[in-house]
């Protein structure tokens, strides 16, 4: 028996694993082409054939082959209760006055941070004793040995929420030997006075869902017809400048760029087909678990920003629907390259020393 503490939404339900060529978006081929922009000047891109028809085939998958010795559902149930608990938290604080601390000159955290983890790993910690957690409050707590690493984000676009500003979101991956097995984000909708939420769900191999639906990436193939996202961190370097950059260019070629300020929002944005790609540097596991996985069992593809294959524990990412991401690459992917020959750190972080992985 499933040992939930808190009754899972009904978004589990459609998740358990099945054939994922059933939901593969219909093919078609691309071609060479000059892609237009504001200043009306043609920019040529390369549209690589066949993207659209087998993204999946191209970019290596990012999921763990299973959710392991623990079934799909019963660990998405979990997740599901974990993260509504730190919804609730968070649905009780979102209009009243916020208690404001700073981890860096921009960098803000609230209680509501705090007790939306702490509750969390409540949930968690009842039901799986022997876990390995990553919060993003709390830090490394559990069993190093474990095969189960949950990454936590309390409040994911902590800003927004002081600002009382849409969107931010709970977010909740779970990786069994390093890859994404199954995870679930809680996005907040709306505005003061009428915030609302959405439950977004994604296992390995079993799709992915918003409250209890099936969802799938868009099905756009040309960057001129595209809504694309991206964020910026705090740290204020040739990164930083690098994405400003791909930003301006992007928004000149595309029908615009949004920065939102949730990367797990982001992320399941795409998996809606809300939006069509999202890139960010310097995003740390609790950012990315979460959504990439929703990303990819929607249809979509993976992988780090200069087109590498991806992991968790990587310091940029690049989600898309599959039918855009070679043309995004062709532009990303160079300029992620010079920052490498400027020094920049892009090993892995935040991965702990003795957890197992299979890469």
């Amino acid at each position: 028996m499933a040992r939930y503490l808190l009754a899972p939404t009904t978004s589990s339900s459609a998740l358990l694993p099945k054939d994922a060529a059933k939901n593969s978006p219909p093919s078609r081929t691309l071609g060479l082409r000059a892609l237009g922009s504001r200043s009306g000047k043609a920019r040529p891109i390369m549209a690589v054939a066949s993207e659209q028809a087998a993204p999946a085939a191209r970019y290596p998958k990012v999921a763990a082959p299973t959710t392991g010795p623990i079934p799909a559902a019963e660990l998405l149930g979990v997740i599901e209760a974990a993260a509504k608990a730190g919804a609730d938290v968070i649905m009780e604080a979102v209009n009243k006055p916020r208690n404001i601390q700073y981890k860096g000159v921009a960098d803000l955290v609230t209680g509501t941070d705090k007790l939306s983890e702490s509750v969390i790993l409540e949930v968690v910690t009842k039901n799986f004793k022997d876990h390995l957690i990553l919060g993003e409050e709390g830090g490394l707590i559990g069993d190093s040995s474990s095969e189960y690493l949950w990454c936590i984000d309390p409040l994911d676009g902590t800003t927004n929420f002081a600002h009382g500003y849409p969107s931010f979101s709970v977010s909740i991956g779970v990786l069994f030997r390093g890859k994404p097995a199954a995870s679930t984000v809680v996005e907040f909708c709306g505005g003061p006075m009428c915030w609302s939420t959405r439950t977004t769900s994604a296992s390995a191999g079993g799709g992915a869902c918003c409250n209890g639906q099936k969802i799938h990436v868009s099905q756009t193939d040309k960057v001129e017809q595209s809504l694309l996202v991206t964020g910026f961190g705090y740290e204020h370097d040739d990164a930083w400048t690098t994405n400003i950059n791909l930003f301006k260019e992007f928004t000149d070629i595309s029908r615009g760029v949004r920065r939102l300020g949730s990367a797990a929002a982001d992320m399941s944005h795409v998996g809606l087909g809300i939006t069509d790609a999202y890139w960010e540097y310097r995003l740390k596991p609790w950012d990315m678990a979460a959504g990439v996985l929703i990303v990819e069992e929607a249809g979509g593809v993976v992988t780090r920003m200069d087109g590498g294959a991806f992991t968790v524990f990587d310091r940029s990412v690049l989600v898309s629907n599959g039918g855009v991401h070679g043309q995004l690459l062709d532009r990303i992917g160079p300029s992620t390259e010079d920052l490498k020959k400027k020094g920049i750190d892009f090993s892995m972080w935040f991965k702990p020393d003795s957890y197992p992985t299979d890469f």
